[in-house]
């Protein structure tokens, strides 16, 4: 699964530690999605959309 958290992270300007404290997980959960070793929940993956303020799909994608 591809994703833009860590291109809507550098938007913001906020690091992993940042972002991860915001939505209730550790750096390296943060880490692992954005490298594509970890697929989010999701409730998780409705938190960042939250966060980031984009849909789930604009997110993350499948393939």
């Amino acid at each position: 699964m591809k994703n833009n958290i860590r291109v809507e992270r550098a938007v913001l300007r906020i690091s992993q530690q940042q972002l991860a404290e915001a939505v209730g997980v550790s750096r390296q959960t943060i880490y692992a999605i954005e490298n594509g070793k970890f697929i989010p929940s999701t409730e998780l993956a409705l938190k960042l959309s939250a966060y980031f303020e984009k849909t789930v799909n604009e997110l993350f994608q499948l393939g």
